[in-house]
């Protein structure tokens, strides 16, 4: 098997990533929320400047995908002229924020995360895929979502946590972005080559005792495709929004706003609870458990084509499932009931494993593996 490329970064949309079909460029939407408007200007631009989908990322971001080169600035103009643009390609860069989805206009969880993003010029140098988590609900929801440093509801307060560590530092509102600030320049001074992420570098560095102490607060239940508070949410399958489809969607439904999650779920803000045939209303829906990458000819380091074969397999599984075009495994982190990996045309098994594992099984075709009890 060709060993795949691990880029040290992702795309943006300063920086777009050259792939199968063009160019990804990835939007970054504050607090994870695009208007309406925005919204539908966003799939008008994937249907004229790129291959008319959307990709939900799992750090709430939004990719469009098959973009030519030519049409790039012109793209960006239109980003910048719906307000999806940040005008410094640095501050892009650092504005890798989760927020816990379900937080409401002017809240903790709002205010926490504006400020920053209004704070952001003040951090010093990070690797690319350096995140920040802002989990300040009644529940936390976030901690197995990729994030650097948390700001999470500890047992009596407030606690800002380094991705890795079982505790943290008591915070308040007030002082919670400024440590933030603090921790980051600790991880600055003392990561490596070997140790770009917190967790990596506290597993061979001692973090300070300043930075411990403090427990995090419950754990909740990972949100499903259904009604909420705030409108209904619906599940994309393999993260993946038909622009057209999800512009009709929006029309419909009246909502007033997009608001994006890392779960393959979107939610529609005030919008009337539909059914589109599109994307996914029951979260027992089997597409809910299954990651798909694109796949080739979409990714040049993809050996196979992933996901016609992951939605006929999804029915028929009976677990959670992983089809990925190469080793990389970068549709899904951890492990699955099945995981298919591409290799040279055909598909390597793992059973209860990650996609780089040792297969049990080699060399199997999609027939193989629709007429094979793979539960």
């Amino acid at each position: 098997m060709t060993k795949p490329v691990v880029q040290g970064w992702c795309p943006g949309a300063h920086r777009p990533m050259m792939s199968g079909d063009g160019l990804v460029v990835r939007v970054r939407p504050r607090l994870a929320r695009l208007t309406a408007d925005q919204a539908l200007g966003l799939c008008d631009a994937a249907e004229h400047f790129g291959n008319g989908t959307i990709d939900l990322t799992n750090r709430s971001n939004l990719q469009l995908r098959g973009v030519k080169e030519a049409d790039l600035q012109a793209l960006l103009s239109a980003l910048s002229d719906l307000g999806l643009l940040d005008a410094e390609p640095g501050i892009e860069v650092k504005r890798n924020i989760l927020v816990s989805p379900l937080y409401q206009k002017g809240d903790l969880t709002a205010r926490l995360a504006q400020e920053l993003i209004d704070r952001l010029d003040e951090l010093p140098a990070l690797p690319a895929k350096f995140g920040f988590a802002v989990d300040t609900g009644p529940e936390r929801l976030l901690t197995q979502d990729s994030a650097d440093i948390r700001v999470e509801r500890g047992q009596g307060g407030l606690i800002l946590r380094a991705d890795g560590a079982e505790t943290g530092r008591s915070v308040t509102e007030r002082d919670a972005t400024t440590q933030l600030i603090a921790l980051t320049r600790w991880f600055s001074e003392n990561t490596t080559q070997d140790a770009r992420r917190m967790a990596r570098l506290i597993a061979s560095t001692e973090l300070p005792i300043i930075w411990q102490g403090s427990a995090p607060g419950p754990l909740g239940n990972r949100i499903e495709p259904g009604q909420t508070f705030l409108g209904p949410l619906y599940g994309a399958p393999f993260g993946q929004l038909p622009a057209r489809a999800l512009s009709d969607l929006i029309g419909a439904s009246r909502a007033s706003a997009l608001r994006i999650t890392p779960w393959r779920l979107f939610l529609l803000e005030g919008g009337a609870a539909l059914t589109p045939a599109e994307f996914v209303t029951s979260g027992t829906d089997p597409l809910m458990t299954t990651d798909a990458c694109p796949g080739a000819p979409l990714c040049p380091q993809a050996q196979v084509e992933t996901r016609a074969l992951a939605r006929s397999l999804a029915p028929i599984t009976g677990g959670a499932l992983h089809v990925s075009g190469c080793a990389k495994g970068c549709a899904r982190i951890g492990p699955a009931d099945v995981t298919l990996v591409g290799n040279a045309g055909r598909f390597d098994l793992v059973k209860r494993g990650r996609a780089g594992d040792e297969p049990c099984q080699r060399g199997l075709t999609a027939h193989d593996l629709m007429t094979m009890d793979l539960t």
